[in-house]
């Protein structure tokens, strides 16, 4: 990676945690280029989060205690049930680059390469297609595999009232 990264929430930059893009400037410069473009290290996270979460073989995103907070908090009214879309994703966003490291669980019976291999692509393809930043990586850590006789814990369909 270049030096030109920088970390989420760290560094002493006023602009920590946004990528800026910027364009020529002047009269002369086509009107979409004028100006500065800043994109959050937070809506790469949540790219790469719901990106991860369309290939088939993936069950949940997040390492054991990540995902077992997650789902405490998400009981908690005003507990930030929004944070699952990046629970398991962590960014790093530069200028014009950004990496991207994910903790999975895997569906049994899938083949854990090609699932990653389909993650890598599809996020790459996402952050860069919606950001214009260039992915220098993207790292699968796979914490997990989702046996079928698992219970989840999800919430019931139907109410307890009819």
């Amino acid at each position: 990676m270049t030096d030109n990264i920088t970390s989420v929430g760290g560094g002493s930059r006023p602009d920590t945690g946004v990528s800026a893009l910027k364009g020529r400037t002047g009269a002369g410069a086509p009107a979409e280029t004028r100006g500065k473009t800043t994109i959050a290290d937070g809506v790469v996270a949540k790219i790469a989060g719901m990106a991860t979460r369309e290939v088939p073989g993936i069950h949940s995103l997040g390492a054991g205690m990540a995902r077992a907070f997650g789902a405490m908090r998400e009981r908690v009214p005003g507990g930030g049930g929004g944070g699952g879309v990046t629970r398991g994703v962590k960014v790093e966003v530069g200028e014009r680059q950004a990496a991207v490291d994910l903790d999975v669980v895997v569906e049994y019976g899938v083949s854990i390469v090609d699932v990653a291999g389909g993650v890598r692509t599809n996020v790459i393809s996402a952050v860069e297609r919606m950001t214009g930043l260039e992915v220098v990586e993207v790292n699968i850590a796979v914490d997990d595999v989702h046996l079928p006789d698992e219970e989840e814990e999800a919430e019931p369909d139907e109410g307890r009232v009819r």
